[in-house]
């Protein structure tokens, strides 16, 4: 009779629900995100992901600077924009980065800190049976008893962690010993600084603030940081809204810029003078001096001295006999020269014109370049040093509606094309002026080029956790320097009494097996496991006495 086999079905796995799927989900996602190989990637991407922020200009350090690549470039300019190239340290994508960065910190620094306190209290690891097969070995004898042989081992591994433990043979005795526990510490206390760091910065940003102004030097008249307003350029932290300010009042004694002989700056001086706190009440101005990288630091806040300039000065006297005279900043153009550019708008005295469309009419626009020590090639001027040696002003001047009226806002370094083009704003003179020269128009106004006057641009910034980050920095380097210098090694000794000629025990002599590993690969740890047994093994007891002798 044959017997047909019945055909064998493979068991299939119940198909996990949706819930215990979604668990193992997340769980298997937590697991990637907070494994050290995905920390390392993602610093990587944040030191690249930062090469943009380096490279190209940035909206925080100079606006116009990033309008004018973004016009020199139609097309790609605003794709870089829409992806925030320009705003790099703000953007969406540099912090999403950041926070995943810190959440695998996190997530790799608690595991690890609870295996290291485990490890501290974890007994040292039991010799291994054969010591002969580990990278540093020794075998020897001693004409001493296993019990005073192990003491004076103990003695001479103070401040290793021990333990002692019987062996296998009769009267045999095992010393386990390890050291270098604060490689790990190191290494934990590196990251934790890392995530302290990573914290201190992000608290500077939420609640910090930065604002920049251009004063005029030489005592003018300054300004007190009162709201945002007083501020060329504010940038306020994400739960900060400008309020709040310290009340600081800052005015330019004068201004000094130390150049060597081919124009290249060294040093940039300013003294100034500054109110704060009870100083206010008391209207007690304090006398200091800032520098490059030496900041004022005073009610929480640091004042740094960052640019400077020239601001030419213009009177414009009207047919009327009234004068207006002003003073104002233009752009250096040429970092090495400090040839500058700009425009000056004056508004006729009020009175003069029965309408204000009569008076927009006689409204005076000079525009042109500044010179700190003017070199001329026929009528074309420019600069060749950046200090005020002998200045000189080449200027347009116009004269009609300059725009102030129509609410729209303009540069404050060149005029509205647009009123030019409308023939709303007309050239009626083009010269070059130096100090107490004058040109008049056809109407009879008379633009005298007074000279100019030095401005200093400062930076009023505010960072809460600035001192964390200088604890967490410092802190960083302590802990990787233990971690590098400190090797982790192990000891384990093995003592029994030997054996006579005729094979029976003397506990007099002593077998001594030593070995010895190390933790990580680090060049000259064989000489130190040579070392420490020529010191382990010398057990006479007058040893001590011999090396004080022979010393002397």
């Amino acid at each position: 009779m044959t017997v047909q086999d019945k055909p064998v079905t493979a068991s299939v796995p119940p198909r996990q629900s949706l819930p215990g799927r979604l668990v193992a989900f997340v769980r298997n996602t937590w697991r990637g995100l907070t494994s050290m190989r995905t920390a390392l990637v993602l610093l990587f991407l944040l030191a690249l992901a930062a090469i943009p922020g380096a490279l190209l200009p940035q909206r925080s350090l100079n606006e116009q600077k990033v309008a004018q690549y973004i016009a020199n470039r139609p097309t790609l300019g605003p794709w870089m924009d829409r992806f925030e190239l320009f705003d790099v340290f703000a953007s969406f994508w540099f912090t999403a980065i950041y926070v995943l960065l810190f959440i695998s910190l996190v997530g790799c620094i608690l595991p690890r800190t609870v295996d290291h306190y485990r490890a501290l209290r974890t007994p040292p690891v039991r010799a291994p049976r054969n010591l002969s097969r580990l990278p540093h070995h020794y075998s020897g004898t001693a004409e001493q008893a296993p019990d005073d042989v192990l003491a004076h081992v103990r003695k001479e591994l103070r401040g290793w962690r021990t333990e002692v433990r019987p062996g296998d043979r009769d009267g045999e005795l095992t010393l386990a010993a390890e050291k270098g526990y604060t490689r790990e510490l190191g290494n934990l206390v590196f990251h934790l600084a890392l995530v302290g760091l990573l914290i201190a910065i992000a608290v500077g940003k939420l609640f910090g603030y930065e604002g920049s102004v251009i004063v005029i030097a030489n005592n003018g008249p300054g300004f007190c940081t009162t709201s945002p307003a007083v501020f060329d350029s504010f940038k306020a932290g994400n739960v900060n809204d400008g309020t709040g300010l310290a009340p600081i009042c800052v005015r330019v004694k004068d201004f000094k810029a130390d150049y060597l002989t081919n124009g290249q700056a060294e040093m940039f001086t300013s003294n100034i003078e500054y109110q704060s706190g009870a100083d206010l009440q008391n209207n007690t101005w304090r006398s200091t001096r800032i520098q490059v990288n030496h900041p004022l630091r005073v009610a929480g806040d640091r004042i740094y001295l960052q640019g400077h300039g020239f601001a030419p000065t213009f009177t414009v006297t009207f047919p009327n006999g009234q004068a207006r005279t002003e003073t104002i900043q233009w752009r250096p153009d040429d970092a090495m020269t400090f040839l500058s550019s700009g425009v000056l708008r004056i508004d006729p005295p009020g009175g003069m014109y029965a309408t204000d469309e009569e008076r927009r009419k006689n409204q005076i626009a000079i525009e042109g370049l500044f010179a700190p020590t003017a070199l001329f090639h026929g009528s074309l001027m420019t600069s060749s040093y950046p200090a005020m040696t002998d200045p000189a002003v080449a200027v347009d001047i116009y004269r009609g509606d300059t725009g102030l009226d129509t609410g729209r806002p303009q540069s404050l370094f060149a005029l509205d094309t647009e009123q030019v083009k409308q023939g709303r704003l007309v050239k009626e003179a083009r010269v070059n002026l130096r100090p107490g020269e004058s040109t008049s128009l056809p109407n009879g106004t008379k633009v005298t080029f007074d000279g100019a006057q030095e401005f200093v641009n400062l930076q009023v910034s505010h960072d809460p956790a600035q001192q964390w980050v200088l604890v967490s920095a410092v802190t960083m380097m302590l802990g990787l320097l233990v971690s590098l210098l400190v090797k982790r090694r192990r000891i384990w000794v093995r003592v029994y009494p030997a054996e006579d000629a005729a094979g029976t025990l003397d506990k007099r002599r002593t077998v001594v097996e030593l070995g010895g590993l190390a933790r990580t690969d680090q060049a000259g740890w064989g000489s130190e496991f040579d070392r420490l047994r020529t010191r382990l093994l010398d057990t006479r007891p007058d040893s001590a006495a011999d090396a004080k002798t022979t010393g002397e």
